[in-house]
């Protein structure tokens, strides 16, 4: 093996990393680097106030050309790396991550909006990520297989080589983790392009894990909007693809692959079901369905925006529902007890306040919110968005149909299984679903026909790192998280041994 170009460091005072919204926000080769050819300049407003905090150059051809190079030559270190020395390192990646939690957080809060006991939450399942992976890659290998005569073959699980990687804004950090850590643990080498809206933590993630000892190289950032994600997805280099965000983008990004023949894996949207029964536990489902729209503003592919309820208990399910979204506090990020923070930005809140006017023109009934929330200064610039709840949805409407990426509560009437079970699958996602019952034959019943990459039964929105994460029909293709994605990040290779003579038949004559 290849000497480490820096030892895995044991002292933990030395691990403080910057969580600082100051540039420059390309990583290249284990350290910040400004774009050579830049692509423009993105304002990142930061959505709590509206104000701009940084302002972030593109990364044109030759900056996207120099991070996949720089990644293919640490492949060629990273990769001859054992599994249980990547693991030891990505175990390191999760404690500097851990030491630094509130600090990344925080930066967390100013690049989404979202509640910093929220960005709590996910920064800890960063940590998560690379603690799973770390533990179970060095278990992850190929399998001997015994032939005929003594002969055998060794299936081998080798990395890709250099894998490119495209996030989402509503899960900076998270969605950068989920792929970065798998990818890193098979022996990959990494080249990330976070969304323009929220590019900051990506960088934070750098110096997290050159701290732990992981080679310069191995993961690299370029910044930058559509065109910076249209070079690095068809730059010859790279050796698989890995998207988070909307359908239209994924399909580009697969587009891309495709082109070159490469793998491609893809994490899109959803207009999840969340389906309540009679039977079920009121409060538990009230919960659900508050976990399912409600986090980070609605701002969540997996939601379940349609909450289909028996309409037996559609009344008592309703007034539980609207006493716990009033006392819901929508305000200031920072400040522990908000529940509700700011909306992404200005024009997608107005996205998302169009949805509600719309759903008002088609006679829904909008029982609650939906109208943006004025805060005093500094948050003044901000806007924030009171969740909304509309009553009497109906499947055609678009609200019910179309991802909303916000607030919206949409309530329907079911009146048995089979009517509720069919209306739940009238929908061209299928990325998550849940089904609220004390039956725990119809709960696991319904469950196997939703179709869906992730169903829950009796709760909602649960991502453990151990499971793999996707979706069904236009929600995507492949897996995250789990050993599923170790596969993803794979490619496979059979090793015949021939322990006897050749056997070629009459093609050989003594």
């Amino acid at each position: 093996m290849k000497a480490m170009r820096r030892a895995f460091p044991r002292d933990p005072r030395s691990r403080r990393i910057s969580t600082a919204a100051t540039g420059p926000f390309n990583w290249v080769r284990g350290e910040r680097v400004a774009p050579s050819d830049g692509l423009g300049v993105e304002a990142v407003v930061e959505p709590g106030t509206g104000r701009v905090i940084a302002e972030v150059p593109g990364s044109g051809a030759r900056d996207v050309d120099a991070a996949v190079r720089e990644a293919a030559r640490a492949f060629e270190e990273w990769g001859e790396v054992g599994p249980r020395e990547r693991g030891r390192r990505l175990l390191g990646v999760a404690r500097v991550i851990e030491e630094n939690l509130e600090d990344i957080a925080r930066l967390e809060v100013r690049d989404t909006g979202k509640p910093i006991w929220e960005a709590r939450v996910d920064v800890g399942s960063c940590a998560d990520a690379f603690r799973f992976f770390g533990g179970v890659v060095a278990g992850f290998h190929g399998r001997h297989v015994q032939l005929e005569g003594g002969s055998f073959a060794v299936v081998r699980k080798e990395p890709l080589g250099v894998i490119g990687g495209i996030g989402a804004w509503n899960f900076p950090m998270q969605t950068c983790t989920w792929k970065v850590a798998p990818a890193l643990a098979a022996g990959n080498a990494f080249v990330y392009k976070p969304a323009q809206w929220t590019p900051l933590t990506a960088v934070t993630l750098g110096e997290a894990i050159r701290e732990a000892g992981i080679p310069d190289g191995v993961y690299n950032v370029v910044q930058g909007a559509g065109e910076t994600g249209r070079l690095l997805c068809e730059h010859p280099q790279v050796a698989k693809l890995s998207f988070t965000g909307s359908v239209p983008t994924g399909v580009r990004v697969m587009t891309a692959g495709a082109g070159r023949v490469v793998p491609v894996t893809l994490e899109l949207g959803g207009k999840s079901p969340l389906v309540v029964f009679p039977d079920a536990d009121l409060e538990s489902a009230v919960k659900g369905a508050l976990v399912g729209n409600f986090l980070s503003q609605g701002e969540v592919c997996s939601n379940g925006t349609r909450v289909f309820v028996h309409s037996s208990i559609k009344k008592p399910f309703l007034d539980m529902l609207l006493g716990a979204v009033r006392k819901m506090k929508v305000g200031d990020p920072f400040e522990e007890d908000t529940v509700v923070g700011a909306t992404i930005t200005e024009s997608h809140a107005r996205k998302v306040l169009s949805y509600i006017e719309e759903a008002r023109g088609e006679r829904g009934a909008v029982v609650h919110g939906g109208e943006r929330v004025r805060l005093p200064p500094p948050h003044d610039g901000g806007w924030y968005l009171s969740p909304c709840v509309v009553e009497n949805a109906r499947d055609e409407m678009r609200c019910v149909r179309e991802e909303i990426f916000g607030s919206v509560l949409s309530l329907l009437e079911f009146d048995d299984e089979e009517e509720a079970v069919a209306r739940a699958n009238a929908t061209e996602f299928g990325l998550a679903g849940a089904v609220f019952t004390r039956d725990i034959r119809r709960g696991h019943r319904v469950a196997a026909r939703l179709k869906a990459g992730t169903v829950w039964i009796n709760t909602f929105n649960l991502y453990p790192t151990e499971l793999p994460f996707g979706g069904f029909k236009r929600s995507g293709v492949g897996r995250e998280n789990g050993v599923d994605a170790l596969h993803h990040f794979s490619q496979t290779k059979t090793v015949y041994v021939e322990m006897g003579e050749v056997q070629c038949g009459p093609l050989w004559k003594d």
